[in-house]
């Protein structure tokens, strides 16, 4: 996403200083917790939490360098050939639910997790009811669960959907998978599918008519990223449009 959406920059963050030894206790483990799942299919999440923090520290400290690796990217390629999301869903986990929430999530699931974890970040989880939605993680079934989730976190029900189908080809499926995944980076892990491919289309039709040709569009394209700022943004944001309108 290059248009209203591009985090390039001229001056890139100092790489962190590489401690081999940890890097190599923390690649070993990853790769350990691997092999487990794969050989204990049927109780193939539970050690996610585990996973998740390693994960984190992997990111943070650049290990992925031990292994001669360009990116971080590169690294989740590796150990998540099927698809890099789950890596990045465990991450959110460890990320954002506090340590109480943590023990209690093998008895729930990584995919709960995730849900619990969308509300562990709203405003900072300062009002993160933990018990109660662990009670109903436990108790509820994983659709039902989701959707009470979904109705917290928006004060509504969610709106209808539709599921669409198109055929692409396998030599562009890295590409689409790339985008979505980079999309879910920016707008945050707990994003679905379905609406980081409508910020992609979304960033994609800003960028088409900045030529004014379609100015309606232009439009609600920008309302789209409007939303994704915090509320001290929006302000200077309308702020500074005012300045420049008067």
């Amino acid at each position: 996403m290059v248009c209203l959406t591009s985090l390039r920059t001229s001056t890139p963050p100092m790489a962190p200083k590489l401690n081999q030894k940890r890097a190599l206790f923390v690649l070993s483990k990853i790769d350990e917790i691997l092999a487990w799942e794969r050989r204990q299919e049927a109780e193939k999440d539970t050690r996610f939490v585990e996973l998740g923090h390693y994960l984190c520290e992997v990111r943070a400290g650049q290990y992925w360098r031990f292994e001669k690796l360009s990116s971080f990217d590169d690294f989740l390629e590796r150990r998540f050939p099927e698809s890099r999301r789950k890596a990045y869903y465990l991450m959110s986990i460890h990320e954002h639910l506090p340590p109480e929430a943590k023990r209690e999530l093998k008895q729930v699931g990584w995919s709960k997790g995730l849900e619990l974890a969308k509300l562990a970040r709203r405003n900072d989880g300062q009002d993160f009811d933990c018990a109660t939605w662990l009670h109903k993680a436990r108790v509820l079934p994983k659709e039902q669960f989701r959707h009470e989730v979904e109705k917290e976190l928006t004060g509504k029900d969610s709106e209808p959907s539709e599921l669409i189908y198109f055929k692409v080809y396998k030599s562009q499926i890295p590409v689409i998978e790339q985008a979505i995944e980079t999309a879910a980076l920016m707008l945050g892990s707990d994003k679905s599918r379905g609406y980081c491919l409508e910020m992609i289309c979304a960033d994609f039709l800003a960028g088409a008519n900045l030529d004014h040709a379609q100015p309606e569009q232009l439009l609600r394209s920008a309302l789209y990223f409007f939303k994704f700022l915090s509320r001290q943004e929006q302000h200077e944001f309308l702020t500074s449009v005012q300045q420049k309108s008067a």
